[in-house]
């Protein structure tokens, strides 16, 4: 029996819902086997656990010798995992199609081929809904080697109809392959670099996506093909900044879920995935009403799967919830209710959801806190956020991020009167940004203003340097690779505010209620 690792074992117990851990004491409960008994024991105990703790086992739980602790983990753990599939089984059709093959194969062990072919029957339908084709081939595989060993009146008839249907499933495999191969090798740049940064960078992804994204005609496609094209370039457009296609092709995906209802069912982490796609485009259009509405989907498909969705999922919505909320108060400029509603409320998740996300996710999220703090004008919040990203010691996720978290860092310590340690930063940054090839025309103009100020700056000075920074940065909104540093920070909107000597979220709120006015009158 394999060796088992107590914290692998504790985290499958924690995943389990409570449906599934009722559903496995009840499984194994009633058997009357001793085994079976002191598993059930280590289960319990591994359950009511808060934090892991494998030292405790043998002291608290007597009755299970240490010599045997090996063993029954890895009994235990083959067990859950046997009966989360069973309780699972009915609710994913991945499984039911595997369960009619698994059928298929044991009757034609038994060389009892027409009933085998009948599981074989019930196993295509359930394939050709869900249009999972990795399964089709297996099914199809399994009836050629059932021909080999029956003949019958029409056995050319059927070789033929296997043979196409290899053929063009084969085909449709090597193009969803060819549009996710493209989609995560993209994703990778995306990962590492965050939005294009210049000329170079776009040339570089325009040429790799061209060169290896195969010809095809849409109308042609299947509604799989379709899902890896959309999502392809849902992927490539947001990547260069190009966000009215991004948003076209978002659309498209989400449309193509509501023509076909059943893929909300059988692809729902698919479907969450394109409403995820389709927020992120309205929000860098600035769509609010479109944006809204969607949340709104968003919103509901948690609801309804509160009670059934699987842990990934739980996750997954989590972190959308989170992150277009503080979008939608980004939007608006409410930044102050924002931090109120999402982080001061008792029930608040987000400290749970950054224990669990991927890195990635985690600084995203921390840079969008660091915002929602700094747009309520709570600079310290917002340094407590920053410092998440700047203390991490490897860069090289979303080196944007730790790019643009540096800048805001210096302006939170302007803003906090820290002119000492702004001396200190600007010569880090200066670094980081040369080492992360990301020192830009907006980067030097902001670094240069900062650099120059100290707190014996007369009034009527300062107001003339916020004014001439303000006029170095607004002919860079326009500029095609210039204009990315304004998707992570309004900095015309803060410069605004310092001339103004008003709130940086009173000068947003004013602009929006005008975009809304003007919107109406349109």
């Amino acid at each position: 029996m394999a060796r088992i690792k107590s914290r692998s074992l504790y985290e499958l117990v924690k995943s389990m819902s409570k449906n599934e851990k009722r559903y496995f004491k009840l499984l194994y409960g009633g058997s009357g086997n001793g085994e079976d008994k002191k598993m059930l024991i280590l289960f319990d105990y591994m359950n009511k656990q808060k934090e892991f703790d494998e030292d405790s086992i043998p002291d608290k739980l007597p009755s299970l010798k240490t010599e045997q602790l090996s063993n029954m983990k890895a009994y235990l753990y083959d067990k859950l995992l046997q009966a989360i599939r069973l309780f699972n089984a009915p609710k994913i059709l991945d499984l039911q199609i595997r369960e009619q093959i698994d059928y298929a194969q044991l009757l034609f062990s038994r060389r009892l081929y027409t009933q085998g072919m009948n599981s074989l029957k019930k196993a295509r339908k359930m394939a050709l809904v869900h249009d999972n084709l990795e399964l089709q081939l297996e099914i199809i595989k399994l009836e050629k080697s059932v021909l080999m060993q029956t003949i019958d009146h029409d056995t050319v008839d059927k070789v033929d109809r296997i043979i196409e249907e290899a053929r063009t499933i084969n085909k449709r495999i090597n193009n969803i392959n060819t549009f996710s191969n493209l989609s995560i090798k993209l994703n990778s740049f995306y990962t590492k670099i965050g939005y294009i940064r210049d000329e170079v960078d776009f040339l570089r992804v325009k040429e790799f996506f061209n060169s290896n994204i195969p010809d095809f005609t849409e109308d042609e496609l299947s509604i799989s093909e379709k899902l890896n094209l959309y999502k392809l370039y849902v992927g490539y457009y947001l990547f260069i900044q190009d966000f009215r296609n991004g948003y076209e092709y978002a659309l498209k995906l989400v449309k193509l879920f509501d023509t076909h209802e059943e893929l909300k069912e059988t692809s729902t982490e698919q479907y969450i995935k394109s409403l995820n796609n389709l927020l992120i485009a309205q929000y860098k259009l600035d769509m609010y009403n479109d944006f809204v509405e969607t949340n709104k989907i968003l919103h509901a498909i948690a609801a309804d799967y509160s009670q059934t969705q699987n842990e990934s999922i739980r996750i997954r919505l989590l972190k959308y919830y989170y992150i277009h909320e503080i979008n939608k108060y980004f939007i608006t400029g409410d930044f102050t209710k924002g931090v109120d509603v999402l982080m001061k409320s008792p029930d608040t998740k987000i400290y749970e959801l950054l224990e669990v996300v991927d890195k990635h996710s985690e600084l995203i999220i921390n840079y969008k806190l660091s915002c929602l703090y700094f747009g309520a004008s709570d600079f310290h919040g917002a340094l407590k956020w920053l410092n998440r990203i700047i203390n991490i010691p490897d860069g090289d996720i979303r080196e944007d991020l730790h790019c643009f978290a540096r800048i805001l860092n210096l302006i939170c310590h302007y803003e906090l009167g820290n002119y000492d340690v702004i001396k200190y930063y600007i010569i880090s940054t200066y670094r980081f940004l040369l080492k992360k090839e990301d020192l830009h025309l907006f980067q030097k103009f902001i670094l240069k203003f900062l650099k120059d100020l100290n707190q014996n700056t007369r009034d009527k000075e300062l107001y003339e340097r916020f004014v001439r920074l303000k006029s170095q940065l607004i002919p860079l909104v326009n500029s095609t690779y210039e204009k990315r540093a304004f998707i992570y920070f309004d900095i015309i909107s803060w410069l605004e505010s310092k001339i103004e000597k008003r709130l940086i979220q009173d000068v947003i709120q004013e602009k929006v209620s005008l975009k809304y006015k003007s919107d109406k009158a349109s």
